[in-house]
């Protein structure tokens, strides 16, 4: 189910297409708990609908803020050691089953989520489950990227899973709205009562989910332990990765150094999306129910420079197009500052997502590039914990900013530091070889 604008790219001898399309429906369907659960419908309803009368002087919005942070500490403690066993055991594809079945079953399980605030403890521990178990998935995932494309040709096709993610989240938002949200009787009799369209989209999207990630669990074969069947106790598999990790500085540190600087550009990525909608309202003068509108654009236009960089990430490195799609980023973000009114959003705010899906497809072409065969799980499981090893910094500076300044714009100010920091520690790290160049 691709859209006639993603084409998969070419495989080179050895990587069938199918495996490659069936690799990337993975991301299309993951959008369902990324855009539709976590971003759009659900943490609204939530923070919105289900705990508007909650009790005390702690707020729906500031739980859901601890849950997901609770949720954070896991994944930074567990995403490596998580990635490294997959390796070591050969169990790469298994791991990714068993996550996809945990987001699948949590989103389910969000059905029972009534519009009542006594649900609310409920919804959060299920969204915080969810979190975990999605982040769990991609390590996997992402490790699998080596197994689906060659040198040749990996970053087209890392460039077609984020893409296939952005079209998957518009289409699925999109059928969400039109079948379920915006009617007053909507598909199987969906209404207000009860939140029960909301609870509906949690049970769509988890079908959405559980058909698009088999493919993938179906067409890409396991790869040999590392360990040679050897079994590692839990607490040995961090010694194993510590070991790892003076092993690596010592040999290649610019690994290490790239991990520390895609996590502060990564943050400030999630920031765009995280007070975007934020920004849109409370600053540049755009209607609530268009917010959704310009997050559907956002996505193609983030989808459409995803696909173009890929050609251009097998061309040029992907540490070219990241510099390159954070300058731009710089750019357009400041630019928008200093203007007003919904037009300026809209074209300042559509030209500063053209380069996020670039910079986040190559971010993940640029560490599998460098990573030995058979360790990549380990190593996009410490991708997955630098990442959020400073998640807080962008919104604390966001905080920071509006703070001192009174005003929701300063905010903007915080996020485009985070992405110039990024950006200088890129600047010294070396970029990984090409294929067929030294």
């Amino acid at each position: 189910m691709t859209s006639a604008a993603v084409q998969p790219p070419i495989p080179a001898v050895g990587v069938p297409r199918r495996r490659i399309i069936a690799w990337g429906l993975w991301d299309w369907g993951s959008a369902a708990f990324n855009a539709v659960i976590i971003t759009f419908v659900f943490t609204p309803y939530l923070t919105k609908v289900v705990g508007k009368d909650l009790p005390g002087s702690v707020s729906a919005t500031t739980w859901l803020s601890w849950s997901i942070a609770i949720a954070g500490l896991c994944i930074a403690v567990l995403a490596p050691v998580t990635g490294q066993r997959a390796d070591a055991s050969g169990h790469r594809r298994r791991s990714l089953g068993i996550w996809s079945a945990v987001v699948t079953a949590v989103t389910v399980a969000l059905f029972w989520v009534r519009n009542d605030y006594h649900y609310l403890a409920f919804g959060l521990v299920m969204m915080g489950i969810g979190s975990i178990a999605i982040e769990f998935a991609q390590v996997s995932y992402n490790a699998m990227l080596s197994q689906v494309s060659t040198k040749q040709n990996i970053g087209r096709v890392s460039a077609f899973g984020w893409s296939l993610g952005y079209f998957g989240g518009i289409v699925l938002l999109l059928v969400c709205y039109v079948g379920f949200i915006a009617p007053e009787q909507g598909w199987f009799g969906a209404s207000s009562d009860g939140g029960l369209k909301y609870r509906l989209v949690a049970l769509f999207a988890a079908v959405w989910f559980a058909i698009f990630a088999l493919p993938v669990l179906f067409s890409v074969p396991e790869v040999p332990g590392t360990l040679a069947g050897k079994k590692v106790g839990f607490l040995q598999s961090y010694k194993i990765l510590f070991a790892d990790l003076r092993e690596l500085y010592r040999v290649d540190r610019h690994t290490v150094f790239f991990l520390g600087a895609s996590a502060l550009f990564r943050d400030g990525l999630g920031a765009i999306f995280t007070f975007g909608a934020v920004l849109a309202v409370s600053v540049y003068g755009i209607d609530e129910a268009d917010v959704l509108i310009f997050g559907v654009a956002a996505n193609v236009v983030s989808a459409i420079g995803a696909i173009a960089a890929g050609f251009l990430d097998d061309r040029i490195g992907p540490k070219a197009v990241i510099m390159g799609s954070l300058i731009g980023m710089i750019a357009s973000g400041t630019t928008v500052l200093f203007l007003s009114g919904p037009t300026a959003f809209w074209i300042f705010g559509l030209i500063l997502t053209l380069f996020v899906g670039p910079a986040q497809s190559s971010s993940r072409t640029y560490l599998a590039r460098l990573t030995p065969p058979g360790r990549e799980g380990q190593m996009f499981g410490l991708y997955a914990t630098t990442g959020r090893a400073v998640s807080f910094l962008a919104p604390a500076l966001f905080g920071f900013f509006t703070f001192v300044f009174n005003a929701d714009r300063a905010g903007i100010v915080g996020i485009m530091l985070v992405l110039l920091m990024g950006l200088i520690a890129l600047w010294r790290v070396r970029a990984p070889a090409l294929a067929g160049r030294p």
